[in-house]
C-alpha cells in the first residue's frame, strides 16, 4: 500500500468521527478570535502594545508600526483570514492563509523571547496544522506523492462515529502542558514584558548582579538582546 493511500484511509477515518470534527469546529473560532482584535488594532493603525521601545520586540513593533500601508494590511490578512476560517466554504483557504502569518509571529516570539506569544503562538500553530490537515482531502494533490487516477481505497462508510478518541486528545491534553511548562525552561532569561518583571526574575539567577545589569541593558541602555545576552554570558563567565 503507497503512501498516499494509507494518508488518504487515515484523514477518512478522521475525517467521519464526530468529535474530530467539533474540534476542528472548535479550532476555527479559537484561532478567529485570536486574529480578530489584533488586526483591527492595525488596521486602525493603532500600536499594537504597551511595550516599551527598548524592548526586543518593542523595536520590532514601533519599526513595524512605521512602515506606512504595510502595517496595516498586515491587519487586513489576519481579518480576512480569521473571517475565512469561520466560513465552512472558505476554511481552507483561511487555515492557508492564517499558517504563514501565524507561523512568523510564533518564530518572532522565540527569537525576542516574547512572554505575550511565547505560550500562545505554538499552541496557534499546531491548531492550524490541525485544520491543513482536516482538509488534506482538499490540498493533497500539491503534495509529493503520487495519486493514482483509479480509486483504489476501499469505500468510505459515510456515517459519524460517535466513539471518543482518548488517544488523541489525551495527546492533545500533554502537548499544551509540554508547551506551557517547557517553554518556560528554553531560556535562563527573559527580558520580560518591563524592568520590573525582568528583574524578579535574577531572585532566581545565579548572578543576581549580572541578571540586573542585563535587564539595565534592555530597558535603560537600548541594547539588543544579543548584545545584552553576550554582557551576562562574559558577566557569568
Amino acid at each position: 500500500m503507497n503512501t498516499a493511500l494509507k494518508l488518504d484511509q487515515l484523514h477518512a477515518k478522521v475525517k467521519y468521527n464526530i468529535w474530530f470534527k467539533y474540534f476542528a469546529v472548535f479550532n476555527r473560532i479559537i484561532l478567529a478570535a485570536g486574529f480578530t482584535p489584533s488586526g483591527f488594532v492595525k488596521i486602525n493603525n493603532e500600536r499594537f502594545t504597551a511595550l516599551a521601545n527598548n524592548h526586543p520586540m518593542g523595536h520590532y513593533l514601533e519599526a513595524l508600526y512605521h512602515t506606512g500601508y504595510y502595517y496595516p494590511f498586515i491587519g487586513v490578512m489576519q481579518i480576512t483570514a480569521a473571517i475565512l476560517l469561520l466560513i465552512p466554504r472558505t476554511a481552507t483557504l483561511g487555515a492557508l492563509i492564517y499558517f504563514p502569518i501565524i507561523l512568523n509571529i510564533c518564530i518572532l516570539s522565540f527569537a525576542v523571547r516574547f512572554d505575550g506569544s511565547l505560550f500562545t503562538s505554538p499552541l496557534m500553530v499546531l491548531a492550524c496544522l490541525y485544520l491543513i490537515c482536516w482538509d488534506y482531502d482538499k490540498i493533497k494533490f500539491i503534495l509529493p506523492f503520487k495519486y493514482s487516477t483509479k480509486n483504489d481505497s476501499k469505500p468510505v462508510d459515510k456515517v459519524y462515529s460517535k466513539k471518543f478518541p482518548f488517544a488523541f486528545f489525551s495527546g492533545v491534553f500533554a502537548t499544551m502542558l509540554i508547551v506551557v511548562f517547557g517553554v518556560n525552561k528554553i531560556f535562563d532569561l527573559y527580558p520580560r514584558n518591563s524592568i520590573s518583571e525582568c528583574q524578579k526574575q535574577c531572585n532566581d539567577s545565579d548572578n543576581p548582579e549580572a541578571c540586573i545589569t542585563f535587564c539595565e541593558c534592555i530597558y535603560n541602555n537600548g541594547e539588543s538582546l544579543d548584545n545584552c545576552l553576550e554582557a551576562y554570558d562574559n558577566a557569568e563567565k
